[in-house]
């Protein structure tokens, strides 16, 4: 057994048990439509707010189907890029105001304009309805930018941005780099932190097992790289990726193996293991000091791939 007692200091276990107060561990046994009454509840509690000078929009992209909603943030100086912001949740859970205050802080911390998408969520919208928007998203702002196109996602977001970069390596705007926060990429579940920390505070095998099947429908989609980008055969051209995961999350082995495989395939990746840190951490980044060092490398790896600069 893992002795997270020993990993995780006393204000990550205090962030912990602060979300616990509001979504409790048990969650995921409600109702879809409480556990985002539930989800909903907890990010406003976290809400910090918007920094100074971030001017902000809420709009939508018109697809053939449906409207895709958006929030733009802008800041005061001269953008490098447009970074594209798909948020966590599940695939369930979540939407423009659950990382309302994350995209400003990165939009505020970096200069680039953030675009958040609030793609469809499942089970309304089953795979690959998500992964149809955000790519939707990403033709209209390779059409409506002339900035370079960063691509940026945490837990399914993550997952997302990945699949994004993996579908648009041929395409003439194709993203200049992505960020991935703790994102699933479909590893292998029978081994590393898939194993290690497969009882995490904050998040179980359990809890992936849930999403995977809600996002499916029980269907059996092996083999799918626009559902897991780890299931594609070819790593080649991608584009620069910084990953970003926790170690106290069962996810994070995703971060290493995706990494090498990009390196492997000749391209740059660079992966950083935070240690003592649990899936969702963002929401911790005024109360944990871990939290606070990690979105600032966060904030600095957008920076630095949205100007077309590689640090590692």
């Amino acid at each position: 057994m893992t002795d997270y007692k020993t990993l995780i200091d006393a204000e990550t276990w205090a962030f912990i048990e602060r979300t616990n107060s509001y979504y409790p561990p048990d969650t995921i046994d409600y109702t879809i439509a409480q556990q985002r009454g539930i989800y909903d509840r907890m990010c406003s509690e976290f809400f910090a707010g918007y920094p100074e000078g971030i001017a902000v929009e809420t709009s939508a992209i018109a697809t053939p189907t449906h409207d895709i909603p958006i929030r733009t943030y802008r800041s005061a100086r001269q953008a490098a890029a447009t970074v594209l912001y798909f948020h966590g949740g599940g695939f369930i859970l979540g939407g423009l105001d659950s990382h309302d205050d994350v995209c400003a802080e990165l939009c505020a911390g970096t200069s680039h304009e953030v675009v958040s998408v609030d793609y469809r969520l499942a089970p309304e919208h089953l795979h690959p309805a998500a992964f149809d928007d955000v790519m939707s998203a990403f033709e209209w702002a390779a059409t409506a930018y002339r900035h370079p196109i960063l691509l940026c996602g945490d837990s399914a977001g993550g997952n997302l941005a990945a699949a994004v970069s993996h579908a648009t390596r041929g395409h003439p705007r194709k993203p200049i780099g992505q960020v991935l926060i703790y994102p699933g990429l479909g590893g292998d579940r029978l081994k590393g932190s898939y194993v290690t920390h497969a009882e995490a505070p904050m998040l179980t095998m359990r809890d992936l097992e849930f999403y995977k099947h809600i996002r499916t429908g029980g269907q059996d989609r092996s083999g799918d790289a626009t559902l897991a980008p780890l299931a594609d055969t070819d790593f080649s051209n991608l584009p620069p990726t910084v990953l970003i995961t926790a170690q106290c999350d069962p996810l994070s082995s995703d971060g290493e193996t995706y990494r090498d495989l990009i390196i492997a395939a000749g391209g740059r990746a660079a992966w950083f293991e935070e240690p003592g840190l649990v899936h969702g951490y963002l929401r911790a980044r005024h109360t944990v000091g871990r939290a606070r060092a990690s979105f600032t490398r966060i904030a600095d790896a957008i920076g630095a791939l949205g100007q077309g600069v590689w640090l590692w």
